[in-house]
């Protein structure tokens, strides 16, 4: 959508993302039911459906996922990112780049209203991954939970996707994030100014703060 200008298309990001989602379950599915979201692993070990001692695992594993997709994607398209920008990885700007690989916050959203943001569209989610695949409300068909998770992605982007980009995974944003500012985006991936003087992941106090953001 944003290196090839007429290839893409705010559904066409959401289809990718929920049906990328969908690909995922039917991959990762009996090995590890699928977790590649920090914050579901987190809600299932709290809520004691799960060991906290795979919690780390888990998290490694997704994070080391995402980084190296990150630079997967990085490289595929790089001949198109250096056209597109000139050699110049920005973050802000007309030809904004970062922004492929993780989400920014919106002038008109403060870095609390979009922390408030995700914490409420992952808890949409939380909710109903749990309705999907709870035996005792009424569960989908077997064998369809993960075309159905995919649709439940594709729904909340495209109602609540608009403030914050809907991260609802820190997996998906904090890695890919790392992944730019090594690649050349610099430290500015880290401190993505507001035009109210904000940061999404660096408050201008110099107190860190963890976004829960994603790249769409």
């Amino acid at each position: 959508m944003i290196l090839g200008d007429k290839f893409g298309s705010y559904l066409a990001v959401n289809l990718g993302f929920g049906f990328g989602v969908t690909m995922g379950i039917h991959v990762a599915g009996k090995v590890s039911g699928a977790h590649m979201n920090a914050a579901v692993t987190f809600t299932n070990c709290a809520l004691g459906y799960m060991p906290w001692k795979k919690f780390p695992v888990y998290i490694l594993g997704q994070f080391l996922g995402s980084f190296l997709a990150a630079g997967t994607i990085y490289c595929l398209f790089y001949t198109a990112l250096m056209e597109y920008t000139g050699g110049h990885l920005t973050v802000t700007g007309s030809i904004a780049t970062a922004n492929i690989f993780a989400t920014y916050l919106p002038a008109h959203m403060t870095l609390w209203r979009g922390f408030l943001d995700e914490m409420f569209v992952t808890g949409m989610l939380q909710l109903c991954l749990f309705a999907i695949t709870d035996k005792r409300n009424h569960p989908a068909l077997e064998g369809t939970q993960s075309v159905l998770i995919g649709i439940l992605v594709v729904i909340l982007g495209v109602s609540l996707g608009m403030n914050s980009g809907y991260a609802i995974n820190p997996s998906r944003d904090l890695p890919p994030r790392f992944f730019t500012f090594i690649a050349g985006w610099g430290t500015q991936v880290f401190r993505w100014h507001h035009l109210r003087g904000l940061h999404w992941l660096h408050h201008p106090t110099g107190v860190p703060e963890i976004g829960l953001s994603c790249a769409a």
